[in-house]
């Protein structure tokens, strides 16, 4: 571990800037343990979200599904169709001009609205990763403390054995 941070600096970065100057390191091991630091990352990052937020979150999460590509598909496809062969004055012959400008103004509306939601997916990952650090910490400390306490215990049992050697 690494000795430049105090261990009362690390509890204060994992229990969220606890005073702990007059703590003894028993007292940090104990409050590591018995404080919870994992969150809630979903909870946590969904009450943070505007309508707006979670409206380009569905629409990013639908224009990403087999059902907007099929269906999208389909559409493109009816449109050829019914401009080619079933109309005798065609409303968008070919090269299909009017299918291009919805097409371009498809994708001038839906990559903003996708680019956003990756960018909260992002944040998301962010708070999961420092949860994930404050975590990996705690257990870290706690391993440390409990590799000292169990040298202590093999030290006082070799001291006990060698007595009971020493004695008979």
């Amino acid at each position: 571990m690494n000795n430049k941070i105090s261990k009362q600096d690390l509890l204060k970065i994992i229990l969220g800037e606890v005073d702990s100057s007059d703590l003894i390191e028993e007292d940090i091991i104990h409050m590591l343990i018995n404080e919870r630091v994992a969150q809630d990352i979903t909870e946590l990052h969904q009450r943070q979200l505007t309508f707006g937020d979670k409206m380009s979150d569905k629409l990013a999460e639908f224009a990403g599904s087999w059902a907007f590509i099929i269906g999208f598909g389909v559409v493109m496809i009816a449109w050829i169709v019914v401009n080619t062969r079933l109309l005798l004055h065609p409303y968008d012959p070919f090269p299909f001009i009017l299918l291009n400008l919805i097409l371009s103004c498809l994708a001038a509306i839906q990559a903003p609205l996708i680019m956003m939601s990756q960018n909260r997916q992002e944040e998301k990952d962010r708070i999961r990763s420092k949860n994930d650090y404050k975590i990996n910490l705690k257990s870290e400390l706690i391993i440390e403390d409990l590799h000292k306490k169990i040298d202590i215990l093999l030290r006082n049992q070799e001291e006990i054995l060698k007595k009971i050697t020493y004695s008979d």
